[in-house]
């Protein structure tokens, strides 16, 4: 059995939920297990067996099958659930201020649900307070919440903002009473109290964290309780859930936040020193200030001749973790210059692949004494030669006698000698 919510007032789900339509969400419910079908915000359809219903039982079945062909062959699809609701006072210091009566009110008396919703790639989430009086088959919304940041990601020392707003039917005896708004953050069954505010008092909670506050004119004229951090750092990574309080009433939307920081990546010794064939250097890439694991370390080798050629993943050390919470992780290389044929040298490269993006460094290797000179080596020489030649000329003729037919002897020993050199 499932129950069909609809959700003609909420218009601006339409783009974050295309499936659904004008027929709205279909989801498991208790309540039908009672053969109800029950929708909210707004008006709602009952598919009792009444003649004035048959049309739009018939829409409804269609829109069924229609969306089960459709989300059939879908590996993501929107999410929604409905459970009974039991409105009770909270002793949250914050929230008590909202229950100071000791009676309830008689317009608790009705059948109350919670609904929860969420889009296609995490886009949106939505969650609701109904109410159904007793003996119809109508809701109303009460209270609801969306966050457009379901599943948020940030780098290290960014502002972070936690959208997270809220309505309340203005129609309600409720809404007079005033809210209160909590954020508290959870991560692997530890979990804090980041943020709690008394709306009707207008006033804070004595515990909240450093760093993180709410717009309190946007919460109050637009019911925008969005959650700002002023400078994300790893511990903020985790679950965050927002919850709006009214007199007996409490609607929450979790999220989630991912710090993600990219390595910074250096090489050591930088510059290297000159090789030779048959020697062996060892280098280090040392990579630090990245946030979470795991991270990627490789080596690749550029030649003379433009190609690049992977030297593999070196030896990996265990990663360390910094005292604000980013990791370190290093590798060394052993490149030996007479096994892996590195010709005249290149560029040696190491690359790190992590969640916040791939990121290099380069040092140049020069290998010496590998073979003969390259052209441009020799006509650089030979321009040299040329020059010399022609200062000793110079300076043979600016001399006379025996003074001079030695220097012209010692002068031409120079050049014999440095042209033998170069031909050599």
């Amino acid at each position: 059995m499932l129950c069909k919510v609809t959700i003609p007032s909420i218009h601006f789900l339409a783009p974050f939920f295309p499936h659904w339509g004008r027929g709205g969400c279909w989801c498991p419910s208790p309540a039908s297990e009672l053969g109800e079908r029950r929708g909210h915000p707004g008006q709602v359809a009952s598919l009792s067996q009444g003649n004035t219903e048959t049309h739009r039982t018939h829409n409804h079945a269609h829109t069924h099958s229609h969306l089960g062909a459709i989300w059939r062959g879908s590996i993501q699809k929107p999410q929604c659930e409905i459970n009974p609701f039991l409105p009770q006072p909270s002793s949250l210091k914050w929230v008590a201020s909202l229950t100071e009566s000791a009676l309830s009110p008689v317009y608790l008396q009705a059948d109350w649900f919670s609904s929860s919703f969420q889009g296609l790639n995490q886009q949106l989430g939505v969650s609701t307070i109904s109410r159904a009086a007793t003996g119809t088959k109508e809701h109303d919304v009460i209270l609801s919440i969306t966050s457009r940041t379901m599943s948020a990601k940030s780098r290290l020392g960014e502002p972070v903002t936690l959208d997270c707003s809220f309505w309340v039917d203005p129609s309600t005896p409720l809404s007079a009473s005033g809210f209160a708004v909590e954020w508290r953050y959870q991560t692997r069954g530890d979990g804090r109290l980041v943020l709690a505010y008394d709306g009707k008092l207008d006033r804070l909670a004595d515990t909240h964290e450093t760093g993180a506050f709410l717009d309190f004119e946007a919460l109050h004229e637009r019911g925008n309780a969005s959650l700002v951090l002023e400078e994300a750092k790893v511990r903020h990574s985790g679950t965050y859930i927002c919850t709006i309080y009214l007199p007996y009433l409490l609607a929450q939307v979790a999220m989630e936040l991912e710090i993600v920081e990219p390595p910074s990546l250096s090489i050591h010794p930088s510059p290297l020193p000159l090789a030779v064939p048959g020697q062996t250097l060892d280098l280090q890439c040392e990579a630090s200030g990245f946030a979470p694991l795991p991270l990627e370390l490789s080596w690749e080798f550029k030649g003379a001749d433009g190609k690049s050629r992977s030297l593999g993943s070196g030896r990996m050390s265990g990663h360390r973790q910094a005292w604000d919470g980013t990791f370190s992780q290093s590798s060394r290389l052993d490149l030996d210059t007479s096994k892996l044929d590195l010709g005249r040298g290149g560029e040696v490269t190491c690359v790190a692949v992590h969640a916040g993006g791939t990121r290099q460094a380069s040092v140049t290797l020069n290998v010496i004494g590998f073979s003969s000179p390259s052209i441009e080596d020799s006509m650089a020489m030979v321009g040299v030669a040329l020059v010399l030649y022609g200062l000793i000329k110079f300076v043979s003729w600016s001399f006379t006698g025996s003074g001079r037919k030695t220097v012209f002897c010692y002068l031409n020993k120079i050049k014999s000698s440095f042209t033998f050199f170069i031909w050599s």
